[in-house]
């Protein structure tokens, strides 16, 4: 049985006249005939753009009597511009008394928004700018300098500084901490610094990037502002929040908001447990660890680590029975939950596949030479990043909000 063709859906815009397409792919033999044609194609179509544009300025077309103004046509001036198919040269209308302002190609721009958005692109996928002047010029063939890259990159500081500021919701379930280490020079000196990055849940389980922080100097004192941001920008109340031991944020934390409860991140607690253990143990030692996170009740994982320091492996590796100790207060918490909350609070997935993909562009860079650079990069992946997050939410939200919503009643509003 012979296959029915689908119905191709008609596009949107205007339909080429079948003669031309014909007229057009006669003497198209090769790909170097068919980007020939089409340059032609959008060199005449440009061209015709800006003459409607100006035939419409001056009020009369081409060949008939000018207008009681008196104002009348003046030829053409080259410029050349930039588009993202390659270098595109112009004869651009002008009119004689110099009134007419083209809003297809405006004066003093060399380079058309498709060429922006190509730079920004592969900015974002961590070229650096002498990478990017290499690609542009083997790409284009002129001469492109590092300023024009930079001048293009920079068009985002305004974006940027939009998303920082922006209004938040008021009430996020579960917000995860967490720091990246880049390279950046501050006063002729590369210093390894520390960009925390926020990441919220929703009541609906939909994931948000609140903001990116440089500390200059880790403390209670950076993240009372940084909380203190984040209230300014709407945020009333977080539920929970999930941290990886950072120096003076849980003192912070609770001045801004007191009800929050402190979690330490099981997954960053296991992995620093591990640095410790050879090869060889490392089986063994994750299986005695697991009982503890995983178990039913605090009294349960309390034995639980009662035996891990009973067993041989305490002993080979002494660090990291005290390392649980110290952190127990932070781990206590969650031991309460039922099993749907713990398999939302403990699948760190999210930020560790966010620090993984800001990781690729961060290592084809270096170092940095200033903060503004660094989070440009950071900002251009994120948006990358987040385009491509699923619109639903996973399946362990929607088991787990009956649960929240009954330990934290009136705090978890309803999604919407």
């Amino acid at each position: 049985m012979a296959r029915r063709k689908k119905d191709v859906a008609p596009t949107d815009g205007p339909v080429l006249p079948a003669g031309l397409i014909e007229q057009l792919a006669a003497g198209v033999r090769t790909p170097e005939d068919f980007y020939a044609v089409f340059r032609q194609c959008q060199k005449a179509l440009t061209e015709r753009v800006l003459q409607a544009e100006l035939t419409h300025h001056l009020g009369y077309p081409p060949g008939e009597a000018r207008g009681p103004d008196g104002k009348a046509r003046n030829g053409t001036t080259p410029k050349t511009v930039l588009t993202e198919t390659g270098v595109l040269p112009l004869d651009i209308p002008w009119d004689r008394q110099s009134t007419f302002t083209p809003q297809f190609v405006p004066k003093g721009v060399r380079r058309l928004p498709g060429f922006d958005e190509s730079v920004i692109a592969l900015y974002a996928r961590g070229l650096t700018v002498r990478e990017l002047q290499a690609y542009l010029e083997e790409r284009y063939q002129v001469p492109v300098s590092p300023d024009l890259i930079s001048t293009v990159t920079a068009e985002v500081f305004e974006e940027l500084t939009a998303w920082q500021g922006r209004p938040l919701e008021p009430v996020y379930v579960a917000v995860a901490f967490d720091a990246l280490r880049v390279k950046i020079r501050d006063e002729g000196v590369v210093r390894n610094k520390a960009v925390y990055l926020a990441l919220g849940v929703h009541p609906d389980g939909r994931k948000e990037v609140l903001g990116l922080w440089i500390a200059q100097t880790e403390g209670a004192a950076f993240w009372h502002r940084v909380f203190s941001e984040l209230q300014g920008r709407g945020v009333q109340d977080i539920l929970v929040a999930l941290i990886d031991g950072l120096a003076g944020l849980p003192e912070a934390l609770h001045t801004v908001f007191p009800q929050t409860q402190i979690h330490r991140c099981v997954v960053h607690l296991v992995r620093q447990s591990l640095r410790y253990v050879s090869w060889t143990d490392r089986k063994a030692v994750a299986a005695l660890l697991r009982p503890i996170y995983t178990a039913a009740s605090e009294p349960l994982a309390r034995a639980a680590l009662t035996a891990m320091a009973a067993s041989p492996y305490a002993a080979r590796y002494p660090d990291i029975v005290p390392l649980w100790d110290r952190h127990w207060e932070g781990l206590a918490p969650a031991l309460q939950y039922p099993p749907e909350i713990r398999r939302v609070l403990y699948t760190t997935n999210a930020i560790e596949s966010l620090n993984s993909a800001l990781r690729k562009p961060l290592k084809a860079r270096g170092h940095f030479p200033n903060d503004d650079a660094t989070l440009k990069l950071l900002y251009l992946a994120l948006r990358n990043i987040q385009q491509q997050w699923k619109a639903q939410p996973a399946k362990e939200w929607r088991a787990a909000l009956p649960h929240l919503k009954l330990l934290f009643g009136a705090r978890l509003p309803d999604p919407l």
